[in-house]
């Protein structure tokens, strides 16, 4: 399973000119992967669409994130959280995000955020930039996930 930083899903949803060919491109080659986010990704993505009054924005990430397998925020992430925190200097948000992915048995963590790729050793894989990906389509020419199996969303009425 791999968990994706709220980082991965703005570059697709947003189709960032730099990263969103690059994601795509890596999603398509794990075509048998599941890809799992939790809820306070939901909570970044959509403050931004929320706070500027972008409902269709709101809604495109909310179709993205239905897409997804949604891990829930344990207590044992919270302690984890904490440690990972005091021994890294990560914020709260980035070690929470990391935490829940290590308890919740994630092989892979996707950011772009290099304080969490020293903070997670080998859990973590770095999203690189269109160039770097061999084959990666042209930025904005892949759909979302393109075939990648996810599970249906666990957020119902939240």
């Amino acid at each position: 399973m791999i968990y994706c930083d709220t980082c991965v899903l703005i570059y697709l949803v947003e189709r960032h000119p730099q990263w969103h060919g690059a994601v795509s491109a890596l999603m398509a080659a794990r075509v048998d992967a599941e890809f799992a986010v939790s809820p306070l990704v939901r909570l970044e993505c959509l403050v931004r669409p929320v706070a500027r009054g972008d409902d269709e924005l709101a809604r495109r990430y909310e179709d993205a994130l239905a897409q997804f397998r949604w891990l829930p925020i344990t207590d044992k992430a919270f302690d984890r959280a904490l440690r990972l925190r005091a021994a890294h200097g990560l914020r709260t948000p980035d070690a929470l995000h990391l935490a829940t992915a290590l308890v919740s048995g994630c092989d892979e963590f996707w950011t772009n955020d290099r304080r969490l790729d020293r903070a997670a050793d080998a859990l973590t894989v770095t999203v690189p930039r269109d160039e770097e990906v061999p084959g990666a389509p042209e930025t904005g020419t892949t759909g979302l996930v393109m075939g990648v199996r996810t599970s249906p969303p666990a957020h119902e009425g939240t």
